[in-house]
C-alpha cells in the first residue's frame, strides 16, 4: 500500500514547478487562481524571485502548497494515476494543508488564503531576532527531552520537529537556545542554528494561535476522500471538526513526523510518494526505515517512473 506525503517550509527554490507551469494548462490555471485569491502575483515570485521575497514565511507557505497541489493534479489528471487510492495522506507542518486540499477536505483558494494568513501570523508572533530554531543531529528524542527537563528552571526550549532518528529541531528564544547549545557542546551533541526568522511550533507562537483559531474555525471544511495522519498526534484523522482543532493545536505543538511515518508503516504502508518541491521528506523516511519504497515527484520524468 502507498501513502502520499507533502513537504513543508524549507523546500522552496526560485523556479520550482516551472516545468509543469510551461507544459500544462491545468497548472497555469492554478497559478492564475492563486494570484487572484491572494491579490498579488505569487506566481511571479515563485518563477522569478527574488529569493529573499520567496523566503518570507507568508509567501513560502502558499508557494510550496501551490507547487505541491499543482503536481498532485498533473499526476492525477494528466497521467491518470489515482492517488486517492492512497492508504493515507500526510504532510510536514504546512504540508498538512497540502494534504487537506489534495484529499478534498478544503478548497484550493481557501487553503491558499489560510496559509498566507498562517505565515504572516507565525512571522509576527515574536519580534524579529528574539527567537529561532536549532537542529540537533545524531541524538534521539529521549536524550533531548531529558536535557530540557533537567534544565527547565534555567531556560525554556521546546522540541518543534521530531523528524527522524538523528534529526530533531528545537525552538525557543535565542538566549535560551544559546544556553542549550553550551550544554549540547559539553555532551558532544552536534547542533546547528537554522536560517529561520521565528521559533515555530512552540509556545512562543501563541499570538499566531489566537489569530489562526478564528480563521480556521470559519473555514468551510468538507468530508474528504482520504484518511489523514495528524502532525500533532501522529494518528489517523478524518473528522472535520477534530481536524480544525488539530490544525489550531499544530501551531504551538511538536510535529511528530518520525512517529507519523512509523505509524503509517505499521499500518501496512510500504511505499511513500512525496509530492512537491525538494526531497526532504524522502531523506527523513530513509533514516526511519531503509526498507520502504520511496518516490519523489517534482518533475515530469519522476511521474513517468511512478508505479502504484
Amino acid at each position: 500500500m502507498f501513502s502520499v506525503i507533502f513537504p513543508g517550509q524549507g523546500s522552496q527554490t526560485i523556479g520550482m514547478g516551472k516545468e509543469f507551469f510551461e507544459r500544462y494548462q491545468i497548472v497555469k490555471d492554478l497559478f492564475q487562481q492563486a494570484d487572484d485569491a491572494l491579490n498579488f502575483s505569487l506566481s511571479k515570485v515563485i518563477l522569478e524571485g527574488p529569493k529573499d521575497k520567496l523566503d518570507l514565511t507568508a509567501i513560502t507557505q502558499p508557494g510550496i502548497f501551490l507547487i505541491s497541489f499543482s503536481i498532485f493534479n498533473v499526476v492525477k489528471k494528466e497521467f491518470n494515476i489515482d492517488l486517492n487510492k492512497a492508504k493515507y495522506f500526510a504532510g510536514h507542518s504546512l504540508g498538512e494543508y497540502s494534504a487537506l486540499a489534495a484529499a478534498d477536505y478544503l478548497d484550493f483558494s481557501e487553503t491558499l488564503k489560510l496559509l498566507k494568513a498562517r505565515g504572516e501570523a507565525m512571522q509576527n508572533a515574536v519580534p524579529k531576532g528574539e527567537g529561532g530554531m536549532i537542529a540537533v543531529l545524531g541524538s534521539n528524542v529521549s536524550i533531548i527531552e531529558k536535557i530540557l527537563d533537567d534544565n527547565k528552571n534555567n531556560f525554556t526550549v521546546q522540541i518543534a520537529n521530531d523528524n527522524s532518528d538523528g534529526q530533531i529541531v528545537l525552538s525557543g528564544k535565542n538566549n535560551d537556545l544559546d544556553e542549550l547549545t553550551k550544554i549540547l557542546k559539553s555532551k558532544s551533541i552536534k547542533n546547528l542554528k537554522l536560517p529561520v526568522s521565528a521559533p515555530f511550533h512552540c509556545n512562543l507562537m501563541n499570538k499566531a494561535t489566537q489569530v489562526m483559531r478564528d480563521k480556521i474555525e470559519k473555514c468551510n471544511f468538507k468530508n474528504g476522500k482520504n484518511i489523514l495522519i495528524s502532525n500533532v498526534t501522529a494518528q489517523e484523522i478524518s473528522n472535520k471538526d477534530e481536524l480544525k482543532r488539530l490544525l489550531i493545536d499544530q501551531i504551538e505543538n511538536r510535529v511528530r513526523w518520525r512517529e507519523s511515518v512509523i505509524n503509517m508503516i505499521n499500518k501496512k504502508t510500504n511505499h511513500f510518494i512525496e509530492i512537491g518541491p525538494g526531497k526532504v521528506l524522502s531523506g527523513l523516511i530513509k533514516r526511519i526505515n531503509k526498507d520502504v519504497k520511496i518516490n519523489t515527484i517534482n518533475s515530469e520524468s519522476d511521474i513517468k517512473d511512478l508505479k502504484i
